[in-house]
């Protein structure tokens, strides 16, 4: 599942303007949700789901379901994708946002199949939080009241994940696009990705 926004100029990305434009920013953005899609795509899964703040555009292949993004807070919208999706089928739900264009289908591959052995999937980030989410049996109390957007929110989750008792693998640690700084970060480590090709015409 990806949770994710409708790349809309002044609505996403926007800690990148400047120096980027907001439409400019929208663009990079969507480069990003391309990437994302296309490595869930490419993943073994009963199911494949998209949690959408917005309407669903060209950047989005067949085969997905389409669910709206439920709650106020970051922690309830979360929550409640992982309780629809599994609604949908009650299967283990990995869960992954827009932000990391450099995911690849061997590392949500790695994801699933720990959910075979493990009760959780823990993938952390760079600035703090957590860009992957696995849960063999959703359950909003393990979301719910975590501080989002915050220095601490990935170590705070995964707090709440140990103190629940649950056996959780580690994923390695990957940059979140936030930042002018981040993107090219990001780009260098995935040139071959859509979202390179777009920096790349951006910065020339």
């Amino acid at each position: 599942m990806i949770i994710a926004k409708e790349p809309r100029p002044g609505q996403v990305k926007t800690r990148l303007t400047p120096p980027y434009s907001q439409v400019e920013a929208a663009a990079l953005a969507e480069a990003a949700l391309r990437d994302s899609v296309r490595a869930v795509a490419a993943t073994p899964a009963t199911q494949r789901v998209l949690a959408l703040d917005g309407l669903p555009g060209r950047w989005l292949p067949a085969g997905f379901v389409v669910i709206p993004q439920r709650g106020a807070g970051l922690d309830e919208r979360l929550a409640a994708a992982f309780a629809d999706a599994h609604r949908l089928r009650p299967d283990p739900v990995v869960l992954i946002g827009m932000d990391t264009p450099q995911v690849t289908p061997a590392l949500l591959r790695e994801a699933g199949q720990a959910l075979e052995r493990y009760d959780a999937v823990f993938g952390p980030a760079a600035d703090g939080g957590f860009w992957l989410l696995g849960l063999r049996r959703p359950d909003p109390a393990l979301l719910l009241g975590v501080p989002m957007s915050h220095p601490e929110t990935g170590k705070q989750q995964l707090d709440r994940l140990e103190r629940a008792g649950l056996a959780v693998h580690h994923l390695p640690e990957l940059i979140d696009v936030d930042t002018a700084a981040d993107a090219t970060a990001v780009a260098a480590d995935a040139p071959g990705s859509c979202f390179a090709a777009a920096l790349r015409e951006l910065d020339r």
